[in-house]
């Protein structure tokens, strides 16, 4: 068992913890007279995942880094509103307000990755600093919602591909692309090296600013992206809309869940998918269930918690193992000399 469980790769792990909490789920379901795979169950899954999954697979680049991402949910609620207001309702608006939204997003990110490399500043109080910056200027220009979106980008908030939301296959399709520039390209592979020990990646002779600040713009953008999506749904620009969604924490839990090192250096894009899905599938079960609303995070907290005890304890069996082939200096001593 032990064997099995270091041959395993995060992911793997990930996807068959989806498997069991999908099992799981569905039986759950059923004894309340439900079907867990309707087909507008399983709408209501991957429309639930679009989301939270723009603003994970950001956050995964950002602390794959080594470094944390907290203004990610002032960023979705400032990018749903100067998309909202700049469209106006006219369809002709709709250009201009998305590059609007997703420059200033962009902006945002070059500078949490400016204040953390050559500020040298903590990439949790950076990003927290940023945060507030932003919440600051949101509660004092927005009283309530604003601007309004026009039906034609509505569509891509409530359009179907089959039985597939839309904006599922949007997010998904921005997942393979980080997977492209994590493993395709140079920047991604310097990313995953600044990660796993700055110093070394620099007496490498990489550069190790570079990686990081791209992390950072490329994280606004992704949660930029989750503003202008729920721009679509709710037809209007909210200043809450972000730090009601909890985006920060739950995206930095998806990540964990899905196998990244919250150090950084290792973890994967899909790895993050899978923690997003099962977030997406638990928050189904227990709202099917009608579960209490404070359970919900009870039951959140204690899926994270198991997640990373079966991480560490893997990381743990991993360097036993490495040492165990050495004999210590004390065995070495205490073994009579061989003839």
């Amino acid at each position: 068992m032990r064997l099995l469980k270091g041959r395993l790769d995060p992911t793997v792990i990930v996807y068959l913890a989806l498997l069991v909490a999908v099992v799981i789920g569905a039986i759950l379901v059923a004894t309340v007279g439900r079907n867990f795979f309707s087909a507008g169950n399983i709408r209501d899954i991957l429309t639930g995942m679009s989301v939270l999954g723009f603003v994970a697979i950001g956050q995964t680049l950002v602390i794959l880094g080594g470094s944390l991402d907290l203004s990610v949910p002032y960023v979705v609620s400032l990018a749903s509103l100067l998309a909202a207001d700049t469209m106006a309702g006219s369809s002709a608006n709709v250009l201009p307000g998305v590059l609007l939204a997703l420059g200033v997003a962009a902006l945002i990110g070059l500078v949490n990755g400016l204040v953390v490399t050559k500020l040298r500043v903590n990439g949790f109080i950076a990003t927290l600093g940023t945060g507030l910056i932003v919440k600051g200027y949101l509660d004092t220009q927005y009283k309530g919602t604003s601007g309004d979106v026009p039906w034609e980008f509505r569509l891509v908030g409530v359009t179907l591909i089959g039985p597939v939301p839309l904006s599922t296959l949007l997010m998904l399709a921005v997942a393979v692309l980080a997977w492209v520039f994590l493993t395709r390209s140079r920047t991604g592979h310097h990313l995953y090296a600044v990660g796993g020990s700055s110093d070394v990646a620099r007496l490498s002779g990489l550069r190790t600013s570079q990686p990081l600040i791209v992390a950072h713009v490329l994280c606004s953008v992704t949660a930029a992206l989750a503003g202008l999506l729920l721009a679509s749904r709710l037809a209007v620009g909210s200043p809450t809309v972000g730090t009601q969604g909890g985006y920060d924490l739950l995206s930095i839990a998806a990540v964990v869940l899905g196998g990244t090192l919250l150090m950084g250096g290792r973890g994967s894009v899909w790895g993050t998918i899978g923690g997003v899905a099962i977030f997406a599938v638990l928050d189904n079960v227990m709202s099917v269930m009608q579960v209490n609303p404070f359970m919900k995070d009870v039951v959140r907290g204690i899926v994270i918690v198991a997640a990373v005890a079966v991480y560490t304890g893997r990381a743990i069996e991993r360097r036993r193992a490495r040492f165990a082939s050495t004999p210590s200096v004390k065995e070495a001593t205490d073994e009579p000399a061989r003839v």
